[in-house]
């Protein structure tokens, strides 16, 4: 298997290997932030890639959005995007290096998109970053998808079993309303930290 660190990621980048990026918000996700009422929520979103999720919110008014991602090439495409986004939400380094704390932190092809001998790392690191009632949402892949490269697949059962010391199940079904090309191979996710 080939090495998935910044430099991968990058040539992905350079090269336009983007398949990840859907061109815009994702209807769970879009249909999940249009409930929310509190709008000074502090929000991050990891392994952000092109960040339509964040651009959605900025745009809703939910101010305290933060990105991160270890490749340069999102942030500035990001920026050029979205040019009000506040220059300090903009955070380029490595997730698992990052501190602070966070009412939400949303995952989109995120996780898939990590080796899987990180996941374990993943969710210690994402219930560091939570407040005391923090929630971890968004969607993970439901099917096994690829083995030496990302995305990396999984299933309901697995994800259970790593996830259950850390958080609470608020909700862990199959989304109902995928986008076409993800249709029946997502599950959509609330997870509270414990």
């Amino acid at each position: 298997m080939e090495v998935i660190d910044k430099n991968y990621w990058e040539k992905r980048w350079e090269n336009n290997e983007t398949g990840w990026d859907a061109g815009t918000i994702t209807t769970p996700l879009k249909q999940y932030f249009d409930q929310l009422k509190d709008k000074n929520i502090k929000i991050l979103i990891p392994g952000c890639g092109n960040a339509h999720e964040a651009e959605y919110l900025f745009n809703e008014g939910f101010k305290h959005t933060y990105i991160i991602d270890l490749v340069p090439q999102a942030l500035e495409s990001f920026s050029k995007r979205v040019p009000n986004f506040p220059k300090e939400n903009l955070i380029c380094g490595d997730f698992f290096n990052h501190q602070n704390q966070y009412d939400l932190i949303v995952e989109q092809t995120f996780f898939c998109a990590l080796d899987p001998i990180l996941r374990e790392a993943y969710i210690n690191k994402m219930h560091a970053l939570l407040n005391p009632t923090g929630n971890l949402i968004g969607l993970l892949f439901n099917i096994p998808l690829n083995t030496a490269h990302p995305p990396f697949g999984g299933n309901k059962e697995e994800y259970q079993k790593q996830f259950a010391p850390f958080f609470h199940f608020k909700h862990f079904e199959t989304c109902y309303n995928s986008i076409k090309p993800r249709e029946n191979n997502e599950l959509f996710i609330v997870f509270e930290k414990r």
